[in-house]
C-alpha cells in the first residue's frame, strides 16, 4: 500500500466517512496513520465524535492491534505561518502579518499557494522521520476536495508555475508533486451505484489519468444489500396476480376470497418488486461503468443504523476483510 493515501468523491458519497474508516482499517498491528482535513468543515471530529480538531496532530483513536490514529485539520493560514518560518525565519513578523490580515490576503488571491501550502504539509508528514530514522507515520490519509476539484488541487506544480518560476515556492511545489506522482500515493474516488457519482467519477479517473497522478482504487459506498436477484426479478414479472395472492394466503397472509388481506397485499408487492427492478439494474449498470475504469473495486454496506463511531469500526473491517490494509 502506498504511504499517503488520497480520498476523494463526489459530494454527498461519503468521503470522509471512507477516508477514517481507511485510516482505522491501515493502523492495525501497532501501525500509525495520519488522518489529514483539509477543507475545514470539521467532519473527521464529527465522526470521531471528538471536539473539533486544532491545526496539531492529536491522537484520536486506538485502532483493533493497538494502532494509533491521529488527525491533523490543515489551516491555511497557520500552514502559511509555518511556511514562512521554515524557509524565510520570519518568526514574529509572520505573526504580525496574519494580524495585518496579510495571510488570509494571500492564500486568497493566489489560491495556488493555498494548494501548495495543504499538499505540502500532508507530503511533510508522510516524509517525517523520527530519530530513530523510522518514519513517524506509517500511513499519512488526506480526506480530499471533491473529484471535480481533486486534479487541480493535486497538481500544484502547474497551479503555482504563475507563481514563481524559481525560490523557495517553486522548490517546494517540485517537492510536493515528486511524492504525488510516485508510488507513495494513491488516489482513491468513492461512488455511489448512482449515474451521476458513477459518471464524475470515470471523469475524475479520466483528469487524474491525464494528469500523470497515481489512481488507486474505487470504493463503491452505502451498497444496499440484494434482496432479489436476477432470478427472483423474472418470475416476480412472470407470475400471475391470483399465484401472488394465493401464495401471500398460504403464508397466512389473509384470505384468497376477492377483496379479503392476501389480494390487498398483491399490487402493493409487486409495486415494490417493480421498483426493486429498475434500482437493480440501474445498479448493475454502474456497476459495469466502474468495472470499465479498470481498477479494483471495494463496496461497502449501507449502514441501517447510521453512521456513528461503532460503524466507522465496522467498515473499517470490512475494508480490511476487502485487502486495502
Amino acid at each position: 500500500m502506498s504511504r499517503l493515501q488520497v480520498v476523494s468523491g463526489k459530494g454527498g458519497t461519503g468521503k470522509t466517512t471512507v477516508a477514517a474508516a481507511l485510516a482505522l482499517a491501515l493502523a492495525t498491528e501497532g501501525k500509525r496513520t495520519l488522518l489529514v482535513e483539509v477543507e475545514g468543515r470539521q467532519g473527521i471530529a464529527q465522526l470521531f465524535e471528538t471536539e473539533a480538531l486544532p491545526y496539531e496532530e492529536r491522537k484520536i483513536a486506538v485502532a483493533p492491534g493497538g494502532g494509533e490514529v491521529y488527525a491533523l485539520a490543515i489551516d491555511p493560514e497557520l500552514a502559511l505561518l509555518d511556511y514562512l518560518q521554515m524557509f524565510y525565519k520570519l518568526g514574529g513578523a509572520g505573526r504580525a502579518l496574519k494580524k495585518l490580515g496579510a495571510i488570509d490576503f494571500a492564500t486568497t488571491i493566489a489560491p495556488g499557494l493555498r494548494d501548495v501550502l495543504l499538499t505540502g504539509k500532508a507530503c511533510e508528514a508522510v516524509r517525517r522521520k523520527d530519530r530513530a530514522g523510522r518514519f513517524a507515520y506509517d500511513y499519512v490519509i488526506m480526506d480530499a476536495p471533491p473529484t471535480g476539484r481533486i486534479t487541480r488541487f493535486l497538481n500544484v506544480n502547474d497551479e503555482v508555475a504563475g507563481l514563481a518560476k524559481i525560490g523557495p515556492i517553486h522548490n517546494q511545489a517540485q517537492a510536493v508533486m515528486r511524492v504525488l506522482k510516485s508510488k507513495e500515493t494513491a488516489v482513491h474516488l468513492v461512488t455511489l451505484l448512482e449515474e451521476m457519482p458513477v459518471q464524475e467519477t470515470a471523469d475524475g479517473i479520466a483528469e487524474l489519468r491525464a494528469a500523470k497522478l497515481p489512481v488507486g482504487r474505487i470504493v463503491v459506498n452505502m451498497v444496499r444489500p440484494e434482496v432479489l436477484d436476477a432470478a427472483d426479478l423474472e418470475l416476480v414479472r412472470s407470475v400471475p396476480r391470483s399465484s401472488v395472492a394465493r401464495a401471500l394466503s398460504t403464508a397466512g397472509l389473509g384470505g384468497a376470497r376477492r377483496g379479503g388481506n392476501a389480494e390487498k397485499l398483491v399490487d402493493p408487492l409487486l409495486t415494490q418488486a417493480a421498483e426493486y427492478a429498475e434500482r437493480y439494474a440501474l445498479e448493475h449498470e454502474q456497476r459495469a461503468v466502474l468495472a470499465e475504469q479498470g481498477l479494483p473495486l471495494h463496496e461497502l454496506p449501507l449502514l441501517a443504523e447510521g453512521m456513528d463511531l461503532a460503524g466507522l469500526y465496522e467498515l473499517a473491517t470490512e475494508l480490511r476483510k476487502q485487502g486495502m490494509s
